[in-house]
């Protein structure tokens, strides 16, 4: 089955540690669908300025993901430049230049609106929700959303909120919107205004799923280099709702799958700057890591005396 995802396709120019980037592809929806494309079709639906070099973008459209809705209009493309320090679960913006990304307006293709499963990627609630009016049906809907607009845009959020089946975001986040200090209440929260289910990205020390009766958990994979952060969580997205199109279950256990091979997406994008590690990717590496965390967590019980 097929993953529609609407978000940003961005140039970024990160410095870690470990090196830089300079005007590499990124975005949300260009993470997302670098991630997911591994495990089933993608559909994604952007704008970049004239500027911006298609041609990069070339390996995700041979990998199957369907560029139909991605619009080129005249102006500059949406730029980030950020630096991340020792501590990479956090970046510091030195300059957001919006572009043409500043007048997005998401316009979905036909051929797009009946698609099965839906993310709506981290852009403004008020273009999330008019992507809501313009699709039909779908099984699964997931949204992302972040810090600036929880500050500025709340009330939308929370109207957002009503019409998903699942939000993603990570801890400071959830605790923000919902004013709960502990994750448990505020994943409870959440759950009261709508969604289904609410994942917290909790960075190097993993992910949690809530449910109405039930918490699954899956620990970050252990690196010894990690090169650049950033599209982690979209690369966790990704893998997430690309491993649930491609089983088509939306059973508790296949949920629970799904966090496993999202958390091995997250882990793979942070090895390499861009997504040119997620290019590289073969899908022996992708089972053999999810295996690696199956390993991770699996325990024998003491037998009773």
């Amino acid at each position: 089955m097929t993953v529609l995802v609407v978000g940003s396709v961005a140039l970024d120019s990160v410095e870690t540690p470990f090196g830089k980037a300079e005007n590499v592809i990124g975005g949300s929806g260009t993470f997302f669908s670098a991630s997911a494309s591994h495990l089933s079709p993608v559909q994604l639906v952007g704008v970049v300025g004239d500027d911006y070099p298609m041609d990069q973008l070339e390996p995700l459209r041979k990998r199957g993901v369907d560029m139909a809705g991605l619009e080129q209009a005249k102006g500059e493309s949406f730029r980030w430049r950020g630096r991340y320090r020792h501590d990479l679960n956090s970046a510091e913006t030195l300059e957001t230049r919006l572009g043409v990304f500043s007048h997005f307006s998401p316009k979905i293709p036909p051929q797009f609106r009946d698609a099965p499963f839906v993310f709506l990627a981290n852009i403004d609630p008020r273009l999330q929700l008019d992507v809501l009016r313009q699709v039909q049906r779908p099984r699964l809907v997931a949204c992302d959303t972040m810090n600036f607009w929880i500050e500025s845009r709340r009330p939308d959020i929370v109207e957002l909120i009503k019409h998903v089946d699942l939000i993603t975001l990570n801890d400071g986040e959830a605790r923000q919107l919902t004013d709960c200090s502990n994750l448990l209440k505020a994943a409870r929260w959440i759950m009261e205004r709508g969604p289904r289910m609410v994942i917290i990205k909790k960075g190097e020390h993993g992910a949690f799923l809530f449910k109405e009766k039930s918490i699954f958990f899956a620990p970050a994979y252990p690196l010894e280099d990690v090169f650049d952060p950033t599209g982690a969580g979209d690369s966790f997205a990704g893998g997430f709702m690309g491993y649930l199109a491609r089983s088509g279950d939306l059973s508790d256990a296949s949920f629970r799958r799904a966090v496993v091979y999202g958390s091995a997406m997250g882990s793979f994008a942070v090895e390499k700057f861009s997504v040119q590690r997620l290019l590289e990717l073969t899908p022996t590496d992708i089972t053999s890591r999810v295996a690696d965390f199956r390993k991770l967590v699996a325990f024998e019980e003491e037998q009773a005396t």
